[in-house]
């Protein structure tokens, strides 16, 4: 079964029982399946009975095509998450399909796609409510690598900026799509809701340590409260030791021995130990060879392996191999 077959069958059916259906999913599945049903445009009737067979369910009948729309997604997945874990993960699939009220927006496409250098140029002479608004729907890779040329101070604050954005009016975005048409084509656009806390985490997650740790106490010397909440969606490297033993072993299976020594050449030894238990005797001597064998190596390749196996912790948990626990004092799961 996959992604898209279900995002097909959901929407085939009445919402209270599509509802009752995924509040068995995960909220990581519930985002994934969210994600794919705002890339459907009209699904034929003929699609949705070929996946009814395929999974012997009694699909629903329409008639001619099945039309998605913003509400129907939004409705389902808040029935089937909840009102606050639904707004996070609505605002996740708007970031990562680029749609605004979940239909595709030329604006934020074209923010994704344009070259970075031209938006690092940009944003030297902007505003940082302005810097803010667009990182807000670059991506976090971009959003990341745009912020690290900027001065600490103006790091911070365009970070709270960020994490603090509400709905920003069309009129607002058209404003910035002028200023830049000459690099972007743009069509109409809506009222939306950029940034939050979740698109900050992701953005923080994506920094190199030292940028990201300046920043960050910049955050608690300034603003705690909006510091903590950002602190319980990041996931980083150290919060590998949260997962149990079963989910480090299953993610040992999808990194690189050459990233996985990489990785650990500078973390403690409680670190290391957990990694070394949790895999073979032989594998676990092997790569304590390859580290202590090592040349030295630059910190960012260090930091890429990293990112390389965070990554691939969060794959393992959008398919629902794994959960994590992020940030301060996250719950551990039994």
């Amino acid at each position: 079964m996959n992604e898209e077959k279900i995002a097909v069958l959901l929407l085939s059916l009445d919402e209270e029982l599509a509802a009752k259906v995924m509040k068995n999913f995960s909220s990581s599945e519930i985002e994934l399946i969210g994600k794919q049903m705002s890339r459907l445009n009209n699904v034929s009737l003929e699609d949705v009975n070929n996946v009814a067979k395929e999974f012997c369910i009694m699909a629903r009948q329409k008639g001619g095509v099945l039309p998605v729309h913003g509400d129907a997604l939004r409705n389902l997945i808040v029935k089937a998450a909840g009102e606050e874990t639904a707004h996070d993960i609505l605002s996740s699939i708007e970031r990562t399909t680029g749609s605004g009220k979940y239909y595709r927006n030329p604006l934020i496409q074209k923010l994704q796609e344009i070259d970075p250098q031209v938006l690092i140029d940009f944003t030297r002479t902007e505003h940082p409510q302005t810097i803010a608004l667009i990182l807000s729907y670059v991506g976090a890779e971009q959003a990341a690598s745009i912020l690290e040329t900027l001065s600490p101070e103006i790091q911070c604050d365009i970070v709270k900026r960020m994490a603090t954005l509400k709905s920003v009016p069309h009129e607002v975005i058209e404003d910035i799509a002028k200023t830049l048409e000459k690099e972007i084509i743009v069509g109409g656009v809506s009222d939306l809701q950029p940034g939050g806390i979740a698109m900050v985490a992701e953005v923080m997650n994506r920094m190199n340590r030292n940028t990201e740790n300046a920043v960050m106490k910049s955050l608690d010397d300034t603003v705690p409260e909006i510091a903590s909440e950002i602190r319980k969606k990041m996931f980083t490297f150290e919060d590998i030791l949260k997962l149990d033993d079963r989910s480090i072993q299953e993610l040992l299976r999808e990194v690189t021995t050459e990233d996985l020594g990489r990785a650990l050449k500078l973390v403690d030894e409680e670190m290391r130990a957990v990694i070394f238990r949790n895999m073979s005797k032989r594998g676990a001597d092997m790569l304590k060879e390859d580290i202590e064998m090592m040349p030295p190596i630059r910190l960012s390749e260090i930091e890429k392996s990293q990112r390389i196996i965070i990554d691939a912790t969060k794959k393992l948990e959008a398919e629902g191999k794994l959960v994590i626990a992020r940030g301060e004092g996250g719950d551990q799961f039994v």
